[in-house]
């Protein structure tokens, strides 16, 4: 009766308002490898990295010697079964792949993309029937270079003397009906960021029949979108080792990338390769910077001009 009559409002207020310990959780399970659900567990995921790593030395020895037949026989069942293998492989490393667009029907096609990782190679392959246009060392590469020169692909190298003749090489393949993937930007990057493409590899564009801009992010890892601290476990760059790199992936669940495929246009509406350059750095740029930002992306127009 003293405490209502000093102040009513005493009276609504709970007994055990104040605690003189605050309360502390503790994990369900001993040890510190469930005190963080976002830090690196040491032996998290090596059951399904080495189960992964597995059935992708199974799937491409396998793959091997039916694209040495398909290779010697007219047709493209070459060029199918290469799709087919990418595909399958992104799905043995858990990676999955997600479309927005369509492909240009018209061939040849020379598609221009942005370039981050050895995976590019995976993706894009597995949506794209097309043949990549790789630097040479890729080649030179233990079973990966078998694999690529299997793949048809095109290789350049970085010296002045052979640019003329890799030049010739593909045109010839345009020429042949085959659609070819250009990564302008000359090297991979952290991708976080599209780095400006070099005029110089658009020099056999005006062989195509289309230009096709394609913007690629790895936008989700775990299940969740990816940010910019997960970039490293996708890009690939610098001195990077690519074993460790597969394996550091492999351990990782719900992963996903997206490939934009911006519209087509023929080449000869721009007036020469640096518009060329620029105009399709502008496109992929602004559709990665989309994906990256996990904002709606759709395919975008070029700018020409007026012109269709």
């Amino acid at each position: 009766m003293d405490a209502l009559a000093r102040d009513p409002s005493l009276a609504l207020r709970p007994r055990r308002l104040r605690r003189g310990r605050p309360l502390r959780f503790r994990p369900a399970l001993p040890g510190g490898a469930f005190g963080d659900v976002f830090a690196e567990r040491r032996l998290g995921g090596r059951f399904r990295a080495v189960r992964r790593m597995v059935a992708a030395l199974l799937w491409t020895l396998l793959a091997i010697p039916v694209q040495v037949v398909l290779v010697c026989l007219p047709g493209r069942g070459k060029v199918a079964f290469a799709r087919l293998y990418h595909a399958v492989l992104c799905r043995l490393i858990g990676l999955e792949v997600r479309v927005i667009g369509t492909p240009a029907r018209e061939r040849p096609v020379l598609f221009v993309s942005n370039h981050s990782s050895w995976l590019d190679i995976l993706v894009l392959g597995g949506v794209l029937e097309a043949c990549f246009v790789s630097k040479a060392e890729v080649g030179r590469w233990p079973l990966i270079g078998l694999v690529a020169r299997l793949g048809r692909t095109v290789f350049v190298s970085r010296s002045r003397g052979a640019t003329g003749r890799e030049a010739v090489e593909m045109r010839r393949r345009l020429e042949a009906g085959d659609s070819l993937i250009l990564f302008p930007e000359g090297t991979s990057s952290d991708g976080t960021r599209v780095l400006p493409f070099r005029s110089a590899f658009l020099a056999t564009a005006g062989t195509a029949r289309r230009v096709q801009p394609v913007s690629l992010v790895y936008d989700r890892l775990g299940g969740l979108p990816a940010c910019r601290r997960d970039r490293p476990l996708f890009a690939w760059y610098g001195d990077m080792n690519i074993a460790s790199h597969f394996w550091r992936l492999a351990r990782r669940s719900g992963a996903r990338a997206t490939v934009l495929l911006h519209e087509p246009f023929a080449p000869a509406l721009l007036p020469d390769r640096k518009a060329l350059a620029a105009e399709t750095w502008r496109i992929v740029s602004a559709g990665a910077a989309a994906l990256r930002q996990n904002r709606p992306a759709e395919p975008l127009p070029p700018h020409l001009g007026g012109q269709a």
